[in-house]
């Protein structure tokens, strides 16, 4: 798990896990499954808990992630975005990674080889303060903050000597592949 500067209620995880477990013949009582085929891959979500879902171009979005994930050579496999507000990242960030603060993004690392899988918790909140403290435009610090938990995934570090400036380029060669996207 790595913090920017929180995780879900680890439902997705859970859910996995019980895809993995059992198949649509053996389902125990009182267990949701989800079935999906054997092939199943390339899943990206987006939802919101106390706030109102931001105004992305989720297929654009998704397209854009799983191109910047090709570059270092990985697949997607189950990603999960969660918007909440400030309030709901300190709760997260305090619960799972001890830290008393507020941040813009948590990143849950549950990749498998090559294969990203993982839970972001984004606070627009936080998202909003930076686009301002840093004079960006809103859309821009949320494009930078969405893929910068898809480096966390890839293996990019930012608490390291040196290691900020290094996501930092990465963020901005993700940025400019998305503007070439356009």
């Amino acid at each position: 798990m790595t913090s920017r500067t929180t995780p879900l209620t680890g439902e997705g995880k859970k859910q996995r896990q019980v895809n993995k477990q059992y198949n649509k013949t053996d389902k125990p009582e009182n267990t949701e499954v989800t079935c999906q085929p054997a092939n199943f891959k390339n899943m990206i979500t987006y939802s919101a808990e106390g706030v109102k879902m931001p105004k992305i171009r989720k297929r654009d979005t998704s397209r854009w992630i799983k191109a910047v994930a090709a570059t270092y050579g990985r697949t997607i496999g189950e990603i999960g975005y969660m918007f909440v507000d400030d309030e709901k990242i300190l709760e997260v960030n305090n619960e799972y990674l001890g830290h008393d603060y507020y941040t813009d993004i948590i990143t849950f690392d549950y990749d498998e080889g090559d294969v990203l899988n993982g839970d972001l918790v984004i606070s627009l909140d936080t998202v909003r303060t930076n686009a301002e403290l840093f004079h960006k435009p809103y859309e821009e610090e949320l494009n930078r903050v969405i893929i910068h938990g898809i480096l966390h995934l890839c293996g990019i570090n930012d608490k390291g000597p040196g290691e900020r400036e290094i996501m930092e380029a990465n963020e901005n060669k993700a940025l400019a592949l998305l503007r070439a996207m356009k």
